[in-house]
């Protein structure tokens, strides 16, 4: 497993002065990103071979949100490989050993030119000491919607929302979802299914459905095709 350590900060709290999933996963994602430019296969190897990893969905649970000063630990480990996806879990740990979060992603590795799937070589993985998968209960990849929606005011991706790739940073499609779960709902699960990436000046039109125990939001182009489905679940 590779680790890294670090203090919560006040830049990643909001105003209950605890971090919030969306953080968490920001965590997550360092860290995987970390980890792969450990073993030599970061960014700028990915960008020469033309290669990149998409994140197709996130299952993140939490136990516990960490607050200003806190001492965390954040570790991910691949635990398997299949044609042309990587499985990667995540755990968030406090000094005390205690487990604030753990979470399982899926990836897919695309050709960065064409825009299609690329199946995985020896080279691809060579780096990664895969390790057991965590004990957890797994989601299905797809998240099963409701019915009933309503629409919310469409809103315009800016230059601050992209990542290296040019795409919406996966974690601010969470934050963009946290938008529209009430004030007093404490969030045990979120999942996340990435359908297409939204890129700069895309209109993304939200749609939500709340229920007493599951928010779930939909963030879709103006043609109605969904970019993200995010579950929150209380």
């Amino acid at each position: 497993m590779f680790t890294y350590k670090r203090k919560v900060t006040y830049s990643e709290i909001g105003s209950d002065k605890k971090v919030n999933p969306a953080q968490i996963i920001k965590y997550f994602q360092d860290c995987s990103t970390f980890n792969s430019e450990q073993i030599g296969v970061g960014i700028n190897h990915m960008e020469a071979h033309k290669h990149i990893w998409i994140l197709t969905s996130w299952q993140v649970v939490i136990n516990y949100y960490p607050g200003l000063g806190e001492d965390i630990v954040t570790g991910t480990w691949a635990y398997d490989f299949n044609a042309i996806y990587g499985f990667r879990n995540f755990v968030l740990e406090l000094s005390s050993g205690e487990r604030a979060a753990y979470a399982n992603s899926i990836w897919v590795l695309m050709d960065s030119v064409s825009g299609k799937p690329v199946k995985l070589t020896d080279e691809d993985i060579s780096g990664y000491v895969k390790g057991e998968r965590i004990d957890m209960v797994y989601e299905p990849r797809r998240i099963k919607l409701p019915k009933e929606w309503v629409s919310q005011d469409a809103f315009t991706v800016a230059k601050s929302d992209l990542d290296t790739n040019q795409h919406v940073n996966n974690a601010r499609y969470i934050e963009m979802a946290l938008e529209y779960v009430p004030d007093d709902y404490l969030i045990k699960q979120v999942r996340a299914e990435y359908r297409q990436s939204a890129v700069y000046k895309d209109i993304i039109l939200p749609k939500i459905n709340i229920e007493e125990d599951c928010v779930t939001v939909l963030l879709c182009d103006v043609n109605g095709a969904v970019f993200v489905i995010v579950e929150l679940k209380a």
